[in-house]
């Protein structure tokens, strides 16, 4: 029989499997990893679903974090599903607008942590994912186009996903070398697809489908019900294996003649099947797909199964489900710009109220807007916006440049602001757990007449400088770093999620993570070590990547006192920024000044610390929202800051 457009993709899928087990799944493995200590959200459309699906099924099964995968539309309508979780966004080609204004909202509104797995580097998509800031894109390309349904891509974006939870857990029990060794039970999937035929055969007889899945399988029963619904192939019903003993049955008992059943199973629920299938009517027809598991290979196997299959059921309606007729309203309606018919998300009038609640402790249902928190807001922004200015101090990361971990310097945005505050004569600070990196990257960008203007305090304030020249070695050491230095290795010998331990002595050690790990948890564990050797826990400070043990008397209000006295500024005449200010926060002393304002996290002093600018500015964005609010007076060398109330 000669093979239509679908049947070839089928035979590529070969070739991408091949390929799929040859890309680099590193950076993947390294966000997976960062959110083993999180529930996962997996955003897609169509075949990118059953990718999503797959994540979440995964990240569940290896970490034990209920996971969800969701349409766009659900994190259109209610972006705050992301507020607290990873999320990862899926689309082969990132063509779709929903996608895109989806990954727009998340960003906008609530979610922190953001990574895109495409196949394609240049797309709508991408151009998105350019535009904002703290999104982490993984990018697996795949030459060929799908046709109308997902196929090759579905397989690549499966394999990586699955090829990076099998490796980070070390299993033996991966992807076998070639797609052939995929099995079914004991099946190749071509025999499995041979013992299928009478089956097929009277299911496209019946037209419909009934599909009772392992809760364990459910991407496979997921992409299934897509393609035979999205190709108009059957009517399918889908229910795991119990929830269909719920009521679900009576389909059959009304419509006998009308159904086909296919049953997903996995040894778990082998024998529950097994008794449950010798109560359904002889008379309706019966398939099982019985894998050996629910790993990675198992799941991958289900996949390529089902795909074959869909192509047995299309044939026998003499249909191709790779180029079907795709009327014009059916374009116009997958084209379709949300962002004008959907409107945003309310936002909170008393955002900067809530984050102060929070930080506190007050988390929903909270007491927002109590009296005494609006007058103590009210109150800082009368005293804010009285007060002139002399000199801004800020901290680096998550500040004046993402807080993802990439080694840039600030955008072009806040550069101009910079140099334009330099130039009007406002002195400016920056202060910064890390080290020359930053001298470097601020000289590839400003010009030294302005740098001499920039004081920096690199090591958490340890060395003082301006950004002209590199700081200097200092042939010191501490013997309460090298303490520290030795408790930070064993830990990570031990297994803790540490990826390097970096000794900057005689200032500090910084102990960082992997990508996307909460230092929460790991500032407790680091904590409780330094306390069972008795070490003073005063020191220790936390940013979004790392934990910094700080020597006696290092203190990013170094950099401050060394601006008041160098200068001879008021104290009051300096604003500070940073976005870590509640203890044990990194940029709590800078955030513990009297007119500081929060760029993420507000300090707990409700007297100062504040984060006034709009709760879905955060990072960078939030930093530029505030710089916009200045007034600069170049002739007196000052500025104000507009806040309205």
């Amino acid at each position: 029989m000669e093979q239509n457009y679908y049947d070839n993709e089928l035979s590529q899928l070969v070739a991408t499997y091949q390929h799929g087990l040859t890309l680099d799944v590193a950076p993947l493995k390294s966000a997976i990893a960062g959110a083993c200590e999180s529930s996962i959200i997996g955003v897609g459309s169509g075949g990118s679903y059953t990718v999503a699906s797959l994540l979440c099924n995964l990240h569940e099964t290896y970490t034990g974090r209920l996971s969800r995968p969701v349409t766009p539309l659900e994190i259109i309508c209610n972006p705050t599903l992301a507020a607290a979780s990873p999320v990862f966004f899926l689309s082969a080609e990132g063509r779709n607008p929903d996608i895109s204004e989806a990954l727009r909202r998340a960003r906008r509104h609530s979610a922190r942590i953001i990574h895109v797995l495409s196949n394609r580097s240049n797309s709508l998509l991408m151009e998105c994912v350019d535009e904002l800031t703290d999104v982490s894109k993984h990018v697996f390309h795949l030459e060929k186009k799908d046709g109308y349904l997902a196929t090759n891509s579905l397989l690549l974006d499966a394999i990586v996903i699955a090829r990076a939870y099998a490796e980070l857990d070390f299993n033996s029990n991966g992807l076998p070398p070639e797609l052939h060794q995929l099995r079914i039970d004991r099946y190749s999937v071509e025999e499995w697809l041979d013992n299928a035929k009478k089956f097929i055969a009277e299911l496209s007889k019946r037209r419909a489908l009934t599909v009772v899945y392992s809760p364990l399988l459910r991407p496979i029963a997921a992409d299934l019900e897509s393609k035979l619904s999205e190709a108009a192939l059957l009517h399918c019903q889908l229910a795991d294996i119990r929830s269909y003993a719920h009521g679900r049955h009576l389909w059959l008992a009304e419509r006998s003649g009308e159904c086909a059943m296919l049953a997903l199973t996995e040894p778990t629920l082998g024998s529950l099947w097994a008794r449950m299938a010798e109560f359904i009517p002889q008379e309706i027809p019966m398939l099982s797909m019985a894998l050996s598991g629910s790993s990675p290979q198992d799941l991958i196997a289900g996949i390529v199964a089902q795909m074959h299959l869909v192509a047995e059921i299309a044939r026998a309606f003499d249909v191709d489900p790779g180029r079907p007729k795709v009327p014009q309203f059916g374009r116009d309606l997958y084209y379709l710009d949300l962002k004008n018919v959907i409107p945003a998300p309310f936002e909170p009038p008393a955002g900067s109220e809530l984050s102060k609640s929070e930080v506190l402790g007050a988390h929903w249902p909270s007491s927002q807007g109590t009296s005494s928190i609006r007058r103590e807001q009210q109150a800082f922004i009368d005293a804010l916006t009285k007060q002139h200015f002399r000199a801004v101090v800020f901290d680096y990361d998550g500040t004046l440049c993402s807080s993802q971990r990439k080694a840039v310097p600030p955008p072009e945005k806040i550069l101009k602001y910079i140099e334009n505050l330099v130039r009007s004569g406002v002195e400016i600070g920056i202060a910064s757990g890390r080290g020359g990196s930053i001298q470097e990257h601020l000289k590839e960008v400003l010009p030294d007449d302005i740098l001499e203007h920039i004081q920096l305090g690199l090591y958490n304030g340890g060395w003082i400088g301006n950004a002209v020249l590199p700081p200097e070695k200092k042939n010191e050491t501490s013997e309460f770093l090298n303490h520290v230095k030795r408790i930070a290795v064993r830990l990570r010998n031990l297994g803790a999620p540490i990826q390097e331990v970096k000794a900057t002595q005689p200032y500090q050690i910084s102990i960082r993570f992997q990508e996307g790990l909460s230092t929460e948890q790991m500032w407790f564990v680091m904590a409780d070590s330094l306390r069972q050797a008795g070490l003073d826990l005063s020191s220790m400070v936390r940013s979004k990547h790392s934990i910094d043990v700080l020597a006696k008397g290092i203190s990013k209000a170094t950099l401050m006192a060394h601006i008041i006295q160098k200068f001879k500024i008021n104290p009051n005449a300096i604003l500070t920024m940073g976005d870590q200010g509640a203890w044990p926060g990194n940029d709590t002393a800078l955030l513990e000044h009297r007119y500081s304002l929060s760029v993420d996290v507000p300090s707990r002093r409700l007297d100062r610390g504040w984060k006034l600018a709009p709760a879905h500015l955060r990072d960078v964005d939030a930093t530029l929202w505030y710089l916009e609010q200045f007034t600069i007076d170049p002739a007196k060398k000052i500025f104000q800051i507009s806040i309205a109330h």
